[in-house]
């Protein structure tokens, strides 16, 4: 192994007041070390081992206050709580470019303090400076002539993780503390996974993000994306289909892959990222977790489960709506990261939205929504053939909670957008009734229940785009805040 390394010329840090040159210089930053990698990794693949280490680092952001000065309370982001010094890593600056601007924005405004860009400590792997790079792989452990990591740094799980989310009082080796919710590297490594499980690359995800468990609102949400095409008012722009394939034509073929990805994701799109995402995540608990831990590093605007649901009283009908006001978790793939005595609240703004969407597309309102909807707590469990379990424990435990639905990815997706600090919601369709009878057999669904599942989407389509009008910081409640938080969303 060669103690020589060797790095890409950079310049010193520089402080900024203007964020839009503070992410130019972020860009930069980031272009000048993954093509420096990038370029040096192919030339080890065809000439041999370099005689160096090759090595280049995340580009960073520093930030320093003195001032206990207090800032507009209202607001639940863009500024430290204390005097400190602060910093966070930053991959894809072109990726995020909106989303820098505007942290950094805001951050210097509600400060008066500059911003300082430069080149962290922190090493950026082979395997992530490559990854837009269609051209270069990074081969298997083994399958090179030299050993990759005596010449390249690798994926680092101590840079990896989710202290800063979690609350583990995180701070970086020189003691700063975290402005971000996430380090580079855990960024990198959850782009990486969308790219796997969804077939779809990071640069279509938008910033309202529907999840479902069932294929019908797949082909829907195609139907909507297509009648959005062909009228040139609507303001979107594009639809993505799972493989990257992009038409802007409503009559345009979209060829369905031979190998569908584990989950299948969709994107309307309109500019600024305001359009919306479909991601059938599946069943079960740990699929809805999978997608959130990932989609969470895009830090989307909001995002909704709609989805089916067995209902538990046996005044719903098949077809009934089910608007989530709390949550029962028995899922138990969150429990290490946020402990079951955590309450998942209400948000406002989603619950007002949801329910403003239900009545514009069943054209009921008030007392008379009562008849197709009922609000109240969903249960989620880990087992989906609970029923077939001995009844008195699990359903005592239904009936005191006051739960009215149960699923199995609703609270799920709810407590990692509360652990995530992504706004959360649930809107779901009552496709069976265990307890009563009537289980989702074939030839069960009614007339009712049928029209009821093709508005489904629709509300929740129409939901996020009454969100989409919302200013950013109405959305963004502070309830989702803990004591110390990051100044950056």
């Amino acid at each position: 192994m060669s103690t020589i390394i060797r790095t890409p010329d950079v310049p010193a840090h520089e402080e900024f007041t203007d964020p839009k040159a503070a992410v130019k210089r972020l860009q930069e930053l980031y272009v000048t070390a993954a093509t420096f990698l990038s370029g040096s990794f192919s030339e080890a693949i065809t000439k041999g081992q370099p005689d160096a280490r090759i090595r280049a680092f995340y580009p960073e952001i520093r930030f320093t206050t003195t001032s206990y000065a207090k800032t507009d309370s209202r607001l639940s982001f863009g500024h430290v709580a204390e005097p400190g010094h602060y910093a966070t890593t930053v991959t894809r600056p072109d990726l995020f470019e909106h989303y820098l601007v505007q942290q950094i924005g805001l951050l210097i405004t509600n400060h008066g303090v500059p911003v300082s860009i430069g080149v962290s400590d922190t090493e950026m792997p082979v395997h992530f400076a490559v990854a837009n790079d269609a051209s270069v792989t990074v081969p298997q452990d083994g399958s090179l002539e030299f050993n990759l990591r005596d010449s390249f740094d690798v994926p680092d799980l101590a840079t990896t993780h989710d202290s800063i989310v979690n609350g583990n009082g995180f701070q970086y080796p020189d003691g700063a503390h975290p402005l971000a919710p996430f380090t580079a590297q855990r960024i990198d490594y959850s782009l990486a996974r969308l790219s796997h499980y969804t077939a779809t690359s990071a640069e279509h995800f938008q910033n309202h993000i529907l999840f479902t468990n069932y294929q019908f609102y797949v082909e829907e949400f195609e139907a909507y994306a297509r009648q959005m095409l062909a009228d040139p008012k609507s303001g979107y722009t594009s639809f993505v289909g799972t493989g990257n394939i992009e038409i802007t034509d409503a009559t345009a073929p979209l060829p369905v892959p031979a190998k569908l990805p584990q989950m299948p994701t969709y994107h309307l799109k309109r500019e600024g990222g305001g359009g919306i995402t479909l991601v059938n995540i599946g069943v079960g608990p740990s699929n809805a977790k999978t997608a959130t831990d990932h989609i969470a590093v895009l830090r989307p605007h909001a995002w909704l489960m709609v989805g089916h649901c067995a209902g538990l009283r046996n005044s719903q009908r098949l077809g009934d709506f089910v608007l989530a006001h709390a949550y029962l978790r028995e899922d138990h793939v969150l429990d290490d990261d946020l402990p079951v005595w955590v309450p998942i609240p209400a948000l406002a703004e989603i619950q007002i939205a949801l329910e403003t969407a239900v009545a514009n597309v069943t054209e009921l309102e008030g007392f008379e929504l009562k008849r197709i909807m009922r609000t109240g707590t969903v249960a989620t469990i880990d087992n989906r053939n609970w029923e077939l379990r001995e009844h008195s424990g699990p359903v005592q435990r239904l009936s005191q909670s006051r739960a009215i639905a149960l699923d199995m990815e609703s609270a799920t997706i709810a407590a990692n957008g509360f652990r995530f600090r992504v706004p959360y919601g649930t809107l779901l369709c009552v496709s069976d009734k265990p307890l009563h009878g009537e289980l989702k057999l074939p030839g069960m669904a009614s007339d009712f229940y049928k029209t009821q599942v093709a508005s489904h989407l629709r509300i929740g389509i129409q939901a996020m785009e009454i969100l989409r009008e919302m200013p950013l910081e109405r959305i963004h409640s502070r309830k989702l805040r803990s004591f110390e938080e990051t100044a950056f969303l």
